[in-house]
């Protein structure tokens, strides 16, 4: 009887309850088709003052592609950034263009950005509001830039050292890092396709070491298979294993 008389529908004044959209899967195999970017505050030493600091990740490498460190936050300044990144990334002579990954700040989403996007034939795609994890890997990376000892507890004195410590760290990260999330390995080594080669020989040797003293080892060497597709929010396994499969990845998923 209420289907019947239309009564079978939300009633009342309250909004309709709507399902929350699901993140779209992003899977990196190469490095330069997937960037992930955000902005994150570095105090000064006076109370209330602060620095922006802008960072672009390569998902697949971990490699930090392109940064910059302003005394405000401006549209402008995000837009100037991923232009000079896709300079140095070489994005315009490539066939692919990678996808930008964000959450939904006013400044990455601002209309000066867009249309930068817009020009380099860059996707860009955002976090969903009110969820914290949708860019996980922007967020870890700011977390370990500000726990590094070097990182100044009282603040910057002014924007020329808050700089020169993103610098820095930047090398640092790239260069000398050693990350877990890609076999112990450093991001640029990643990002240069040298990852293979060093796992290989880093397997050659725990292998020789295992035959010269077998009773060492109660059971095989480290895997120190390279790490293959990278996945941001993956919703969908089927997604991941077909983009594996496409790009002939047989190695460990991150």
């Amino acid at each position: 009887m209420l289907r019947a008389a239309g009564q079978a529908v939300h009633r009342g004044r309250a909004r309709t309850p709507r399902k929350t959209r699901p993140p779209t899967t992003h899977v990196a195999t190469a490095p330069r088709q997937v960037w992930c970017w955000d902005m994150t505050y570095l105090p000064a030493h006076v109370a209330g003052r602060w620095f922006y600091l802008y960072l672009i990740l390569d998902l697949y490498s971990r490699k930090i592609v392109g940064w910059e460190v302003h005394g405000e936050d401006d549209a402008d300044h995000a837009a100037h950034l991923v232009r000079r990144t896709a300079l140095a990334e070489g994005i315009a002579a490539s066939d692919t263009k990678p996808v930008l990954h964000g959450d939904n700040g006013a400044t990455l989403k601002a209309t000066t950005v867009l249309a930068m996007l817009h020009w380099l034939s860059v996707k860009p795609s955002y976090s969903r509001p009110r969820v914290s994890d949708d860019n996980a890997f922007a967020e870890a990376l700011f977390r370990t830039a500000k726990y590094r000892p070097e990182f100044p507890t009282d603040g910057f004195a002014d924007l020329d050292v808050a700089r020169a410590w993103a610098m820095r760290f930047t090398h640092w990260y790239n260069f000398e890092h050693r990350h877990s999330g890609i076999q112990y390995v450093s991001p640029a080594q990643r990002h240069a396709g040298e990852d293979h080669a060093i796992l290989e020989a880093r397997h050659a040797v725990y292998r020789a070491a295992r035959n010269r003293n077998p009773t060492r080892w109660s059971g095989d060497t480290r895997d120190w298979s390279p790490v293959g597709a990278v996945t941001l929010n993956p919703e969908r396994d089927s997604v991941v294993n077909l983009a594996a499969n496409m790009k002939g990845i047989g190695q460990k998923a991150a």
